[in-house]
C-alpha cells in the first residue's frame, strides 16, 4: 500500500513511492539504501518489483550497452532515450538520469536546459552530476530551479583522462579534498551523493559527516545504500572488472543458456510442437 512520507515506517516505505524524502528517512533511520543502473523497460521493471529503491540511468550505458572504453561518447540524446524506458518500467523506484560528459561545461543556464529536458522528456525524478567543489555552483543552480541533484565524488568516470584511468582516489592527504568536495555537494543542495572509489574509512568518515545520503560503489559497507552496474551484478561485461564488483549469477549461467538454444536449433530440438502453430 501507498503511506503518507510523514511518520512512515521503514516497512511501509518498501511499498510507497520513493522520493527525495524517504530517502533521508532511510538514512534517519539507517536503512541501508539499494540502487542499481538500469538502462531498459524489462530490467527496470524487474529491478522495481524486486525492491531497488533508485534506479541510475548511468552513463556507464556507453561502456556495457555501447562497447565504448570510457563513458565519454555518451550524447544527451541517449541518455533521454534510456531513462525514458526505464522510467516506464518503475512503478515504486525513484529514477534518477546521469547528464552526460560535456553538458556541464556550458554553465549553469546550459546545464539548466539539458536537466530540463531529461526531466521533462523521461519522466525521471532527478539527474545526478559528476564533482565536487568545482560543481557546486551549478548543483545549486539547479536545485534553486527545483531540479533535484544527486552529486558524485572521488572516482569520477568522466574525469577518466585527468585521472590516468579509473583509479582509486582519496588515498592519504588527498582524502581531504574527497572530504571537501563531498561537503560542497551538500552546501550546493544536493538529496544525495555517491561515493565511488575511495577508501572504505574515508567513506565511513564521509558517511557519518554528512546529513544527506551517501551511495557508495567501492567505497566499503558504511555508506548509507550502495550502486552497482547491472552488467557487473550479471557478470556479462569482461572488458573492465572492478575489485568492487560482486557477481550474483553462476559464472558461464547466461553463455550456458544461449549455447543451449543454439544445440537445440542446430539439432532441430527447438521449436517443438509446443511453441508452433497449427495448421
Amino acid at each position: 500500500m501507498t503511506t503518507q512520507l510523514l511518520g512512515a515506517s521503514s516497512a511501509q516505505m518498501v511499498h510507497a513511492p520513493v522520493t527525495v524524502p524517504v530517502l533521508q528517512r532511510m538514512k534517519q533511520e539507517r536503512t541501508p539504501i539499494v540502487s542499481l543502473t538500469a538502462y531498459d523497460f524489462s530490467f527496470a521493471r524487474l529491478m522495481d518489483r524486486a525492491g531497488v529503491d533508485i534506479l541510475l540511468v548511468g552513463d556507464s550505458l556507453g561502456m556495457v550497452i555501447q562497447g565504448h572504453p570510457t563513458t565519454l561518447p555518451v550524447t544527451l540524446e541517449q541518455m533521454i532515450y534510456h531513462a525514458a524506458a526505464v522510467v516506464r518500467g518503475a512503478k515504486r523506484a525513484m529514477v534518477v538520469c546521469d547528464l552526460p560528459f560535456g553538458v556541464c561545461h556550458g554553465g549553469g543556464a546550459a546545464v539548466m536546459a539539458a536537466a530540463v529536458r531529461i526531466v521533462k522528456e523521461s519522466g525521471c525524478q532527478a539527474v545526478k552530476l559528476e564533482g565536487g567543489v568545482r560543481i557546486a555552483e551549478t548543483i545549486r543552480y539547479l536545485v534553486e530551479h527545483e531540479v533535484p541533484v544527486m552529486g558524485h565524488v572521488g572516482l569520477t568516470p568522466q574525469a577518466v583522462h585527468r585521472m590516468g584511468g579509473f583509479k582509486v582516489q582519496g588515498r592519504g592527504e588527498e582524502g581531504e579534498r574527497v572530504v571537501a568536495d563531498a561537503l560542497a555537494v551538500q552546501e550546493a543542495g544536493a538529496f544525495a551523493v555517491v561515493l565511488e572509489g575511495i577508501p572504505a574509512t574515508l567513506a565511513e568518515k564521509i558517511s557519518k559527516s554528512l546529513l544527506i545520503p551517501t551511495i557508495g560503489i567501492g567505497a566499503g559497507v558504511a555508506c548509507d545504500g550502495q550502486v552497482l552496474v547491472m552488467h557487473d551484478l550479471l557478470g556479462v561485461y569482461e572488458e573492465v572488472i572492478p575489485r568492487f564488483a560482486k557477481r550474483y549469477l553462476p559464472e558461464g549461467m547466461l553463455t550456458a543458456a544461449v549455447a543451449a538454444y543454439v544445440q537445440e536449433v542446430r539439432e532441430r530440438e527447438f521449436p517443438g510442437a509446443e511453441h508452433s502453430f497449427a495448421g
